[in-house]
């Protein structure tokens, strides 16, 4: 009788590789998102840091001719400083993971890149961005006006941590609608426009009215700025920050827009 030959095991050997198959189509995306959206543009970088710094220095010059100082402090830039770029890095990490797929949908026919992948590209070279933005932003503010403050770094991560949860969590669901229903992008778009003058960039929550404040309590973006200007005043202490509250605002709406984008995901990759 001959014995029957033993077969060898066959090892695949690319499993290995597609364990990290995700990570490198995140990596490329990112490194393709900075060359479309800075790259292209003459100083690229640059300008991501000039219009913040602009913007803070039109509102320190037009309110510094109005009042004799901020509501906390000397400082009209750190003080316009600490509300506005937490509204400017809600703006962006938000409307980078909610424009993620419709702004890749010809990537989305390749079958290694995913509507995932984009969430997290767009939204980690936003992130990424908006952290180096506000770090040469308030470093160039300390270094003009050479302020001394005793910074307390527990409610600026606290402040870091929650707005990344809330602009992800909104940025996930209108990911979903805005894709879905083009447009809702047109809806949202003015019904956020007064966010800016509701956000807390040029006064604290305390110089409002009562009535005011019961209806501004319910916009995450005043939590935010007020417990960023904590940790920059250590003589501030504000009551009414709730971020069970952000977080809550920001958890939902990420929920949601999984589930969603998990349930119709074949219709996001051909349509």
């Amino acid at each position: 009788m001959t014995q029957a030959p033993v077969l060898e095991e066959i090892r695949p050997a690319a499993r290995p590789q597609l364990r990290y198959r995700g990570v490198r189509s995140v990596v490329a995306l990112i490194l393709r998102e900075m060359s479309t959206s800075y790259g292209r543009n003459p100083g690229g970088y640059l300008w991501a840091v000039l219009q913040p710094l602009a913007m803070i220095a039109v509102l320190t010059l037009a309110f510094s001719m109005l009042l004799r100082s901020p509501s906390l402090g000397t400082s009209f830039l750190l003080f316009y400083a600490t509300g506005f770029l937490v509204l400017r890095m809600f703006q962006e990490v938000h409307a980078a993971v909610s424009w993620a797929i419709g702004a890749n949908t010809a990537l989305l026919a390749y079958p290694r890149v995913t509507y995932v992948d984009t969430l997290i590209a767009r939204g980690a070279l936003a992130i990424l961005t908006q952290f180096m933005v506000s770090g040469i932003v308030f470093f160039v503010i300390f270094t003009i006006e050479d302020i001394r403050v005793i910074m307390n770094f527990v409610p600026i991560l606290q402040t870091f941590g929650a707005v990344l949860l809330l602009s992800a969590g909104i940025g996930t669901f209108n990911a979903y609608m805005s894709f879905s229903f083009p447009v809702y992008k047109t809806i949202w778009g003015v019904a956020t426009r007064p966010l800016m003058l509701v956000s807390g960039i040029f006064y604290i929550y305390e110089d409002l009215p009562l009535s005011a404040q019961n209806v501004l309590w319910f916009n995450p973006l005043i939590h935010l700025s007020g417990l960023m200007r904590a940790g920059f005043y250590s003589s501030y202490d504000p009551t009414y920050i709730s971020l069970t509250y952000v977080c809550f605002v920001g958890a939902v709406p990420m929920f949601f827009g999984v589930l969603l984008l998990r349930r119709y995901a074949k219709d996001i990759l051909y349509k």
